[in-house]
């Protein structure tokens, strides 16, 4: 009978109800299973081509109608929403920590709830709310934590008590919750029949809809998407959207320019019971107990429930898969601890009769997020895929973002966590994802605590000098692939303590970062960035110098020797790259960007410099390391090993030299550091890296020199209002709104990319502020700590976000960025954020529902910092601007 209706769901009960569609889509696809000629043709071209008839597919196809296109062809190989949308358990839950896939639920909910008055086709859309549950203080908090979010959406939502779980779910055993979240607004649909319900609209709006019909690869010319090659023929087309689930990858690799699309499927398990002897109401809200790891929803009358076990079972890693889903085979001893937690959550159970376990594939990425975007390799090529068993939650949202992305050249938000470009060709191995995935599916259901890290995968992309470190008791993270120091454990530290140390509290690593820092400011550390984006820019003439300045803000025009810091802007004046630009000779310049730069900076170049045989754009990422030396005894250890002077007269600020360090040549060394404390960045050819490093350990004993990592660079950069791009800077923020007019020359000479929004900024005002935040009452001990997302309010309105935090060990007060908008507390209308505004309000940062008082300043503090104080004897307000 559960087989019978998960077909009937998209089959019977929808098409039968709709015999306009049936006859609209009966001489598409034939009457039966096997293959049948197919009576209409497919249109010759196409503006926009789709692959994939599930949530994904009907919902982008669905958004570009709305947006006013409607020369668009949407393919399926088999019927529409019979893939993974069919078995999808039709949960729609905005309780997300990530505020870009919040969003896309919350707008999703509210499209699914008109989308049966807009069609006439019913969704099966019913409000019954969401429970989650907590086992833990800690999962606890990280409720608080989503709660705080939503508030800040207008998203109903509260924590609430145990007992209060009884009240709204009878069923539920409550003896070891010590609470949860309640979201009233949360529902459930029929995922197959919102999908054809998004076909329908779309159909209507003009939209082309082609059942049995396989794309077997993408054309792709000059770096460009030309059509689509399918059993029934060629279409010619501009757009190609890859909405095909689980054979994403598979598709994306079919053609002779492929295009990396790292996700993996993973069988996903959930059981159907019969009805109850009293069925259970249809609006009995939802509940999912992450610490038990299962969802449970109502099911006509009965339960359906599923979950993410610890030993997932990854399949279809050779690339095999079906046509359409069937159901795979029961496995009733890898469900067993799930059964388990399920009978404890729900003691009542134990005599129902079960009709199913169901067993179905779900893809699943490296990072636990949903791909979309455009490939980095060809133009005209987008992706949404991947959406780790939350399809029909993002499906409407999702869609939403990507038909924009198409139509106005970028989405309305920022979606750079999702963006395809965050990953790079190393993350499509079949070996890596099959591994990645094992840890991913367990993950969705544990205590992610801030600062966690991947296991799996790593130890891919390494300095030269990662042995060396590492025999120092270097502890590793992973960015973009690459291996890079969080911090160092000293001798005699317990290494396994620190290992496990997770918690929205003080960290166990808290110390240890307080003596690099310290070292940073009194002698010398060396931190190893060579996981930093690297690029040369060169070229025969001045095609060089002409097309930077048109890319970038600031004057590069300088002389030989000269460091520029810059942002790469979008036409809206946003950063799409923050970096540093050498210029090495009157035609060559040198780039640093972040290390997650790498593809997103590469194509954003590629796509915006002129086709120049004579203009070459070189990725020397991997050619360099990179030597961080931060402190003021930096300057006496390169002293001694180049026999240079160094002192500001004879090596100033933001400049950059070639010099022999050691015995090594061809070093390239900047005068930064990423911090605002004073020192050097060395560029070391690879082949030397490892002898300039023991000659500066060695050097520098007599200064008291020591490694340092990652957490007290960020700790350094945060107390210096440094903002980092992909934390704080993105797409949507101009360097007028975060305090970087002077990396603007808009009287250059000559136009650049975003002068023309950033002139209307100058006259007109910004409507958000990058701001730093000292909080003034918290107990670093003792209270929860601010790690980044938490809600700023000022007069007990709320005003914005923070996007970065970290204790100040020079302060000795958390700090944290963000940014203030102002808010008409009438309309909500957003107006300019003046400086008045700013230092005329009271702020408070909500740290999990616990709101903490805190000062706001627009500028930095000055280096009078950097003698230790006592807070008590701290006054915030008396130092001077930096």
């Amino acid at each position: 009978a559960a087989r019978m209706f998960l077909r009937l769901l998209s089959d019977i009960q929808w098409r039968a109800a709709h015999p306009k569609w049936r006859r609209m889509t009966n001489s598409q696809r034939g009457t039966s299973t096997t293959a049948e000629p197919h009576p209409v043709s497919l249109p010759a071209q196409a503006q926009v081509v789709i692959c994939g008839g599930g949530i994904m597919g009907t919902s982008v196809a669905y958004h570009l109608s709305k947006m006013g296109w409607k020369d668009i062809v949407l393919l399926e190989q088999g019927r529409l929403a019979a893939g993974t949308t069919r078995f999808c358990a039709g949960i729609v839950s905005t309780a997300r920590p990530m505020s870009v896939e919040l969003k896309m639920a919350h707008y999703s909910n509210k499209l699914y709830q008109q989308l049966e008055q807009e069609t006439g086709v019913q969704t099966g859309y019913m409000k019954t709310g969401s429970i989650s549950l907590a086992q833990t203080q800690d999962r606890l908090i990280s409720l608080k934590r989503i709660a705080s979010s939503l508030n800040v959406m207008g998203i109903p939502c509260e924590i609430i008590s145990p007992k209060k779980v009884l009240q709204l779910h009878p069923l539920i055993n409550i003896h070891d919750l010590v609470g949860a979240i309640y979201v009233p607004e949360d529902a459930l649909v029929s995922s197959a029949n919102v999908s054809l319900a998004l076909a329908t609209a779309a159909s209507q709006n003009g939209v082309q809809i082609h059942e049995r019909t396989s794309v077997s690869h993408v054309t792709i010319q000059k770096g460009r998407v030309t059509g689509v090659e399918t059993d029934r023929g060629r279409i010619q087309c501009e757009y190609f959207v890859n909405c095909a689930g689980q054979w994403a990858y598979e598709l994306g690799h079919s053609g002779e320019e492929p295009v990396h699309i790292p996700l993996h499927a993973c069988e996903h398990f959930y059981l159907l019971t019969h009805p109850l002897k009293e069925p259970l109401s249809s609006s009995l809200p939802t509940v999912v107990d992450p610490d038990g790891r299962i969802y449970i929803r109502n099911w006509q009358g009965g339960i359906l429930s599923g979950g993410f076990e610890k030993n997932p079972k990854p399949l279809f890693t050779e690339g095999r898969n079906q046509l359409e889903i069937q159901n795979l085979q029961e496995d009733w001893d890898h469900f067993g601890p799930l059964l388990d937690a399920l009978l404890r959550r729900m003691p009542g159970l134990e005599a129902l009769q079960i009709m199913q376990l169901v067993n179905c594939p779900e893809s699943f990425t490296p990072d636990m997020r949903c791909i979309m975007g455009e490939s980095p390799t060809a133009r005209g090529y987008f992706v949404l895929a991947g959406m780790n068993s939350a399809g029909i939650s993002y499906g409407g949202g999702a869609g939403k973002y990507l038909a924009e992305w198409i139509v106005n050249g970028y989405p309305s938000e920022n979606v750079w966590p999702l963006d395809l470009k965050r990953f790079g060709t190393l993350q499509s191995s079949r070996t890596f994802l099959r591994h990645r995935v094992m840890e991913v599916m367990p993950l969705m259901c544990d205590l992610k605590v801030p600062r966690w890290d991947f296991q799996t995968g790593r130890q891919l992309r390494t300095s030269p000098l990662y042995d060396r470190l590492d025999a120092q008791g270097a502890r590793w993270m992973e960015k973009h692939g690459f291996e890079r120091v969080k911090y160092f454990v000293p001798p005699g530290s317990d290494l396994l303590d620190l290992d496990h140390s997770k918690t929205f509290y003080k960290p166990d690593w808290f110390d240890i970062v307080g003596s690099e820092v310290k070292c940073c400011k009194e002698a010398v550390c060396v931190i190893d960035m060579s996981s930093f984006t690297k690029f040369e820019i060169s070229s025969t003439g001045d095609q060089a110098l002409e097309s930077l300045q048109y890319l970038f803000s600031n004057d590069l025009d300088v002389p030989v020797g000269h460091v520029v810091h810059t942002g790469m802007l979008n036409e809206k004046g946003g950063y799409e790259n923050d970096c540093s630009i050498a210029r090495l000779s009157k035609r060559s310049f040198f780039m640093i960007s972040p290390t997650d730069q790498q593809v997103h900076c590469w194509t954003w170049l590629k796509n915006h410099l002129p086709v120049d045989s004579n203009l070459v754009v070189e990725d020397v990422t991997w050619k360099y390391t990179a030597l961080n030396l931060i402190g003021p005894r930096a300057v006496d250890v390169l002293s001694e090993l180049s026999y240079a002077p160094m002192t500001a007269e004879h090596f100033p600020s933001l400049f950059c030299k070639e010099m022999s360090v050691g015995y090594a040549n061809g070093i390239r060394v900047m005068s930064i550091t990423h911090t605002g404390e004073p020192g050097f960045v060395l560029y070391i050819p690879i082949e030397y890296a490892l002898h300039v490093y023991n000659e500066v350990m060695n050097m520098g004993q007599k200064y008291g020199i020591r490694n340092a990592g990652y957490y007290a660079l960020r700790s350094l950069r945060i107390e210096k209002f440094f903002a980092f791009w992909g934390q704080d800077l993105d797409a949507f923020t101009t360097p007028m709104e975060c305090g970087r007019e002077f990396q603007v020359k808009l009287d250059k000479g000559m136009q650049f990319l975003g002068q023309e929004a950033l002139w209307e900024q100058k006259q007109n005002g910004v409507y958000k502020r990058f701001t730093m935040f000292i909080l003034e009452d918290h107990d670093t001990d003792m209270d929860l700590w601010p790690w980044w997302g938490e809600p700023i309010y000022r007069n007990g309105r709320y005003v914005g976000k923070t996007t970065s935090s970290a204790y100040s060990y020079t302060l000795e007060r958390h700090v944290c960025l963000g940014f203030v908008h102002h808010f008409d507390e009438k309309t909500g209308e957003e107006l300019v954020v003046t400086t008045d505004f700013i230092n005329q309000g009271e702020y408070e940062i909500d740290i999990a529902g616990q709101r903490f008082q805190a000062k706001a300043k627009l500028y930095p503090f000055s280096s009078l910092f950097t003698q230790r104080r006592r807070k008590d004897e701290v006054e915030l307000s008396g130092y001077q601007r930096e």
